[in-house]
């Protein structure tokens, strides 16, 4: 049977007969699920135009879903969507958020940010704008972002915010459409003097389904692009993370650098691969609250259930925590407590999260030596 458990009821204990599991580092809130853009790779199989109904009211952002997360700590809380800033409450929310004591982040494709609306991020005081470039140039970003346009808007964007102070991030994912041109993008961000890249590597769920396999990275190719980073990483020129990618934390095992990188500010820590339901989660716009935003199993939703209750309690995020609990190639190998697989590809390709990553080229020492080689 698959563990795909929908409430936060516990099998067996875990963090419900002991202590409160830790609190997440991050938060990401799908503020609203309204976009003015209808992006190729985009979690939601149904892109809407306007803002939903479904949305989680002011007072419910406020009481169940701010207020729940401050009563487990001070994680970070990021405003993503669709397009955040399509939300007309946003910046009373992210300032309820600051009086609550958490830091708030910003994910936004770039394009509604105007000089006046560049100010008032910056005044409302977000720590980190996340902004998402994927294309060195205007034809490869617009073709993936379906909008003549959405490159320019973007990159106007990071120079109003970068002329306020603004620290800075630029998120792109990749799959063949950009493949040949990371180097490319790795420079243009750097140009554009931001503090961190994160690169996704393309999860299939919503629309993303569409793309089809052949222009989908092969897991050789994945690999190949992870110690990429690496590289890029080793050269200090601004933070680079993979993300999607538990895989690049068992490459930096290998080359004996990850310790390097286990340090840092709360937007520039490296802890371990797949951070499912262990160190983030994900909040839809209705409240659902998932591992992530490309596991589609949810575990509660704050409208109805505390936060706390969720996090502490959910069946799925305690399977998620248990790297024993991992099937085929991921629960064989030597690097799963740093590595982990990512566990929303594993569910995409499967049905079940917790069986073995499909898009990684290594073979644990275990399974070679059964093989005899």
């Amino acid at each position: 049977m698959h563990p795909t458990a929908n409430g936060p009821e516990s099998r067996n204990g875990g963090s419900v007969s002991g202590a409160p599991y830790a609190a997440p580092r991050l938060v990401f809130w799908e503020a609203t699920a309204g976009c003015n853009l209808e992006c190729r790779h985009c979690r939601r199989l149904e892109v809407a135009k306007a803002l939903s109904k479904r949305d989680l009211t002011t007072e419910q952002a406020e009481h169940c879903l701010i207020d729940g997360l401050a009563a487990v700590g001070r994680p970070v809380l990021v405003c993503s969507g669709g397009e955040p800033l399509l939300r007309r409450d946003l910046f009373e929310l992210a300032a309820y958020a600051r009086d609550r004591g958490l830091p708030i982040a910003l994910a936004t494709n770039g394009t509604l940010i105007d000089e006046p609306l560049a100010e008032r991020i910056v005044q409302v005081g977000f720590e980190r704008v996340a902004v998402s470039l994927d294309g060195a140039e205007a034809a490869t970003h617009d073709a993936f972002r379906q909008q003549a346009g959405a490159f320019d808007g973007a990159v106007r964007a990071l120079r109003r915010l970068r002329a306020r102070g603004m620290s800075l991030q630029v998120n792109t994912t990749v799959t063949l459409h950009n493949l040949l041109e990371l180097d490319a993008i790795y420079e243009r961000v750097i140009s554009e003097g931001v503090e961190a890249w994160h690169v996704f590597m393309f999860v299939p769920v919503g629309c993303g389904l569409q793309i089809p396999e052949d222009q989908q990275l092969a897991a050789e190719q994945y690999e190949a692009v992870l110690r990429r980073l690496s590289e890029w990483a080793a050269e200090g020129r601004l933070f680079v993370r993979a993300t999607c990618a538990p895989q690049y934390y068992r490459i930096l095992a290998q080359e004996g650098t990850l310790q390097r990188f286990q340090r840092g500010s709360k937007f520039a820590t490296m802890t371990k691969g797949c951070l499912a339901g262990t160190g983030i989660c994900f909040i839809s716009h209705t409240g659902e609250v998932f591992p992530c935003g490309y596991l589609p199993v949810s575990s509660g939703n704050v409208a109805r259930t505390p936060f706390a209750d969720i996090w502490n309690r959910s069946a799925v995020f305690e399977a998620l925590r248990d790297p024993d609990r991992l099937e085929g190639k991921c629960g064989a190998c030597e690097f799963k407590r740093v590595c982990s697989g990512c566990r929303a590809r594993a569910y995409a390709a499967t049905g079940n999260y917790l069986t073995e990553e499909p898009c990684c080229a290594y073979t644990p020492r275990a399974l070679h030596a059964g093989a005899g080689i």
